[in-house]
């Protein structure tokens, strides 16, 4: 198979990041399937060091900057996340590279008859598309003989393909109700599923969390015999300063102060800052040679798109990925302490699987006219239902049939002191994106435009 017909025969695996509302958390759903698999083509999983991250939000950031730091640090590592924004590529890179295509489809290829003869046995139930790209990371990986493989969670944790390494250091980031109608609709439940990625005698680093939460990772942790670290008991942090595309942060840890110069904005950054921090220094611990150098280098070059991103500026135009209450919360919490502006323009479409009703009732407290829209990825909920959404707080939404669309439409009545903030979802974030791209040349001083 070539590129294209790679991700064909990909696409043709069932897909649950297309289904709204599927649920696959059953008794009939286990990850016996891909560990017969894997075990079939030599367990290419187990070839690398593993770092495993799950939670709900600031996995991907916290992902990055473990991955960045390990590079500099000498490593050579392979880095998998979801979703894309652009290219399914993006989900698998080794040293900061996309893998290319011409491995993309070759692996895929030699993958392919074991995919079809496990689907050809009656006792078993047909791979995911997930389950396949994962399996595709693990021997990419593998081929490739990285040192370390930092894997985030596709959903949940328990049940997730990920869910099949023996890590170095489990780490869970900051946990919210997220995918109610999968993982369950308290945070007890979420919690459980997350926790999923514990294993016995590990070593888990956990982001700070609520009462709640903590308590249900805790006694995960006690019942499998795993040493348990708190972010937030072990280090302290703070912002020292930021522009519009940086900000310095300090961390104090038990051993260390870092200050640290990330090109990522937003005040949850420095949490994943932190979580980051001692899991490197976790690994430290463990004899791998990560140094205050090292870390310090790692930060200034990590890049995670579409998260709280700023494309242009007169008018400012901010794209940033928030699906879900908790990420809502943040990202306003962030517009207030980064940025000062006239107006503000809400661009927003989100999946319509999401709590659109909570997402919008926290968005009403920015006073913002709204363009409500859609990506158009088949999850995407119908702008008529934001805007009625908003109109009960009696803010009158405008609805646009795209993204590009909107945007353009925006930016010919903005004025230079006003914000355009595009969010709702990272796929109406990438389409944003792609459109700035396409429209105005990337500023020297902008390395996030590029």
């Amino acid at each position: 198979m070539d590129f294209k017909q790679a991700k064909y025969y990909l696409n043709n695996f069932i897909n649950y990041e297309n289904i709204p509302g599927i649920t696959y958390a059953s008794e009939e759903y286990s990850l016996k399937h891909i560990r017969e698999l894997l075990h079939r083509i030599g367990n290419p999983h187990l070839h690398s060091k593993t770092v495993h991250i799950a939670g709900s939000k600031g996995k991907g950031s916290t992902a990055a900057i473990i991955a960045q730091v390990l590079i500099d640090s000498g490593y050579k590592t392979g880095l998998y996340t979801s979703p894309h924004l652009h290219d399914i590529r993006e989900r698998i890179q080794i040293n900061g590279k996309l893998i290319p295509k011409k491995d993309f489809s070759t692996l895929l290829t030699a993958l392919k008859p074991h995919f079809d003869a496990m689907h050809a046995e009656p006792d078993k139930r047909q791979f995911t598309f997930f389950e396949a790209l994962t399996v595709l990371a693990f021997t990419y990986f593998s081929k490739m003989d990285t040192d370390f493989q930092v894997m985030e969670v596709g959903l949940g944790g328990r049940l997730d393909a990920t869910n099949v390494v023996k890590p170095e250091v489990c780490v869970i980031t900051p946990i919210g109700l997220e995918h109610t109608q999968i993982l369950g609709d308290t945070l007890k439940k979420i919690a459980y599923e997350k926790a999923g990625i514990i294993k016995p005698h590990s070593i888990v680093v956990s982001s700070p969390q609520t009462s709640e939460v903590l308590k249900l990772i805790s006694e995960v942790c006690r019942q499998r015999q795993a040493s348990l670290i708190e972010v937030d008991q072990v280090a302290k942090w703070h912002k020292v300063s930021h522009d519009l595309y940086h900000q310095v942060i300090e961390v104090k840890s038990k051993s260390t102060d870092y200050q640290l110069r990330l090109p990522l904005l937003g005040d949850y950054q420095l949490d994943n800052a932190a979580t980051a921090i001692i899991v490197l220094e976790t690994l430290a611990s463990k004899g791998f040679a990560i140094s205050t150098d090292t870390i310090k280098s790692g930060f200034t070059k990590v890049r995670w798109p579409g998260r709280f991103q700023i494309l242009k500026q007169k008018p400012t135009l901010l794209v940033d990925g928030a699906h879900n209450i908790q990420s809502v919360k943040r990202l306003i919490d962030s517009l207030r302490i980064y940025l000062s502006y006239h107006n503000i323009y809400l661009i927003i479409g989100i999946s319509s699987d999401k709590n659109i009703t909570g997402i919008v009732k926290e968005l009403v407290s920015l006073s913002p006219q709204v363009i409500a829209t859609h990506s158009t990825h088949p999850r995407a909920a119908s702008p008529s239902i934001i805007a009625a959404e908003f109109s009960k707080y009696g803010i009158i939404a405008k609805v646009s049939s795209a993204i590009p669309l909107a945007i353009r439409e925006t930016l010919t009545v903005a004025t230079e002191e006003d914000l355009i903030c595009v969010t709702g979802s990272l796929f109406v974030v990438a389409e944003a994106i792609d459109y700035v791209h396409r429209q105005f040349t990337a500023r020297p001083e902008n390395p996030q435009l590029r």
